[in-house]
């Protein structure tokens, strides 16, 4: 499957689960399915909800920190690729 460069982690909270990603490209929605992958990071997640200043939203566009629920752990700098 093709994959277009979205976004990069910028911190990763491990109680909650969530990666917190600095969108460079594109837009990101729920229901996108994202690859993370770094040194030691490789997975495929569905966007399940998306969180800007702890408020959900249903997309996010270029410039934007958001939050982003993970089942794995992710690393500052992993990049963010959205499966297209």
């Amino acid at each position: 499957m093709e994959e277009e460069k979205v976004g990069r982690v910028q911190k990763f909270f491990a109680k909650p689960g969530v990666a917190a990603v600095e969108v460079t490209a594109d837009v990101i929605r729920v229901g996108d399915r994202l690859h993370f992958k770094g040194h030691t990071t490789d997975f495929e997640e569905t966007v399940s909800s998306i969180q800007i200043d702890n408020e959900p939203v249903e997309e996010a566009k270029p410039g934007d920190l958001i939050g982003i629920k993970v089942k794995e752990r992710v690393r500052e700098k992993d990049t963010v690729y959205k499966v297209v």
